[in-house]
C-alpha cells in the first residue's frame, strides 16, 4: 500500500464552476455489464504554468504516465495523441471522447504541484479536479491516485494504479521476491536470501510479505515489513519439512498454513507467532493451498482425498467440507475473489494448464478463462475483483498476464528481466 507523509504530500480539492453531487444523485458507469464497451478518454499533455504556450516534454511524459496508469484500469479505451496532438483544446466530440483529463503542473526546486480536472464531454462540466501539492519524486505516486479517484468517481469502486503486487523473479540467478507498483516502475527486490523462495503472501493490512524461503535447509516461513527502513525478516514457522502457502485470517492474526511435520501436508490454524492453535485436515490425502473468503469464514483448498487434486471448502467454524470441482482431473492454487461471489483456479484441460473460475458452491459449472498456447496457471485477482493477473509459460520463459475475469482483453502486464511466478496484488 503507498503511503504519504503529511509533511511532504498535501491534497487539496477544488471544484470548479460546478456543485458536488449528492451520493444518492449520482449514477456509475456498470463496465461488467454484458456488452459494455471501454469508455473513451484523451490526456493531452500537460500544461507548464511557467510557460504555457511552449511544448513540454515533462508535460508529455505525466500525460503518457496517466494514460498508461488508466490503461490498466481495463476499461478505458485510450485516444492517442496522433489524434489530439497534444491540444488540450480539441474537438473532443469530434473524436469520439467520452471524457478528457486536462492537467497543468507547476515546479520550483524540489517541489511540484499538479492540478487536474475531470471532464464530461456530452455533458461539457467539469466532474471532478484536484490539486496536489508534493515533492520532487512524488509525482507517479500523485498521477496514480488521481487514476484511482476518476475510477471511483465513474463507477463507484476505487482503482487499482496506487496497488502494489509481490512476485518471484530469478533475474538475480536465484528465486527471489520483490515487489512493484502495476506499471513496473518502482521495482524492488525484498529478499537476498541467494536461495529459493516461494509463495508470498501480503498480511491483510498490506503492511508486510510473508514468503517461503529454503536458505536456512528448510522451508521455513518468514514475514518482513514492508515500510520499515530497517527491514529485516522474522521467522513465522520453522516446523520440520514444509512451511507454505499462508491463508491469513482478515484480522492479520492468524493463519492457515499448510505443514508436514507429520509426513504428509496438511492444514493448520497457526497464529502469527507461529502456534499451532488446531489441526484442520488429518488422514485424508495430502491437503494444500488455502485461500481464505474475504469474510474470513471459509477456506478454499486442494486436497487428492478423492483420487486427483480438486477444489474443496471447509467451513472453519464446523470443519464441514465440501467438494467443488468435478470437472478435469487437475485442479489447483485456488484464489478467493476479493468480493467473495468466485474462486479463480489452475485447471489442467486438453493436456495444457488454464484459468477457471467458479462460483464457491456445490455443482457450479466452472468458467474457462484463458485459452491458448502456453501454460496459464498461478491466478491472482487484481484489488477491484474485475480482472485476474497471471503467469503464462511459453518454453522456458514465463511472464505476467493481466485478464478482464470475462476471458477479454488478455494482455502482457509490465516485462521484468527473468521469469516471474506467483504473483500477489494488494491495496
Amino acid at each position: 500500500m503507498k503511503q504519504f507523509s503529511i509533511f511532504t504530500l498535501f491534497i487539496l480539492f477544488f471544484w470548479i464552476n460546478v456543485p458536488a453531487l449528492q451520493a444518492q444523485d449520482r449514477v456509475y458507469l456498470d463496465i461488467t455489464s454484458p456488452g459494455s464497451r471501454k469508455i473513451n478518454v484523451a490526456v493531452p499533455q500537460f500544461t507548464n504554468q511557467a510557460f504555457p504556450q511552449l511544448a513540454d516534454r515533462k508535460g508529455q511524459d505525466f500525460a503518457r504516465l496517466l494514460e498508461r496508469s488508466l490503461d490498466i484500469q481495463g476499461i478505458f479505451s485510450i485516444i492517442t495523441d496522433k489524434k489530439h496532438l497534444h491540444n488540450q483544446k480539441a474537438n473532443w466530440n469530434q473524436l469520439g471522447a467520452d471524457y478528457v483529463i486536462l492537467g497543468n503542473y507547476s515546479s520550483l526546486q524540489k517541489a511540484i504541484q499538479l492540478e487536474l480536472r475531470l471532464l464530461d464531454v456530452s455533458a461539457d462540466r467539469v466532474i471532478t479536479g484536484k490539486r496536489y501539492n508534493g515533492t520532487s519524486g512524488q509525482e507517479d505516486e500523485i498521477l496514480y491516485r488521481f487514476t484511482d479517484h476518476v475510477v471511483l468517481e465513474l463507477t463507484g469502486q476505487p482503482g487499482i494504479a496506487s496497488t502494489t503486487l509481490a512476485f518471484i523473479s530469478d533475474a538475480s540467478g536465484k528465486k527471489e521476491l520483490y515487489t512493484s507498483d502495476p506499471l513496473g516502475r518502482k521495482i524492488r527486490q525484498i529478499t537476498r536470501h541467494k536461495s529459493l523462495v516461494i509463495s508470498p503472501r501480503f498480511t491483510p493490512d498490506g503492511q508486510s510479505l510473508s514468503y517461503t524461503s529454503f536458505h536456512s535447509g528448510n522451508s521455513n516461513l518468514y514475514i518482513t515489513d514492508l515500510h520499515k527502513k530497517s527491514r529485516g525478516n522474522r521467522v513465522l514457522s520453522r516446523q520440520p519439512g514444509m512451511n507454505l502457502a499462508p491463508a491469513w485470517n482478515p484480522d492479520g492474526r492468524s493463519m492457515i498454513l499448510t505443514l508436514s511435520k507429520n509426513g504428509s501436508p496438511d492444514l493448520y490454524h497457526v497464529d502469527r507467532n507461529g502456534r499451532i492453535l488446531k489441526q484442520l485436515t488429518k488422514r485424508a490425502g495430502i491437503n494444500v493451498s488455502p485461500a481464505m473468503s474475504p469474510d474470513g469464514k471459509r477456506i478454499a483448498f486442494v486436497s487428492d482425498r478423492s483420487g486427483t487434486p480438486q477444489l474443496y471448502i471447509m467451513e472453519l467454524t464446523n470443519g464441514n467440507v465440501q467438494r467443488i470441482t468435478f470437472v478435469g482431473n487437475e485442479n489447483t492454487e485456488p484464489v478467493w475473489s476479493p468480493k467473495g461471489d468466485m474462486i479463480a483456479y489452475t485447471g489442467r484441460i486438453n493436456g495444457s494448464y488454464q484459468i477457471f473460475t467458479i462460483q464457491p458452491g456445490p455443482r457450479n459449472k466452472p468458467f474457462q478463462v484463458t485459452k491458448g498456447l502456453g501454460q496459464n496457471e498461478q491466478p491472482c485477482w487484481a484489488p477491484d475483483g474485475n480482472q485476474l493477473l497471471f503467469v503464462n509459460k511459453n518454453g522456458d520463459k514465463s511472464h505476467l498476464y493481466l485478464i478482464h475475469k470475462n476471458g477479454s482483453n488478455k494482455r502482457q502486464f509490465f516485462s521484468f528481466q527473468g521469469n516471474v511466478s506467483a504473483p500477489r496484488w494488494t491495496r
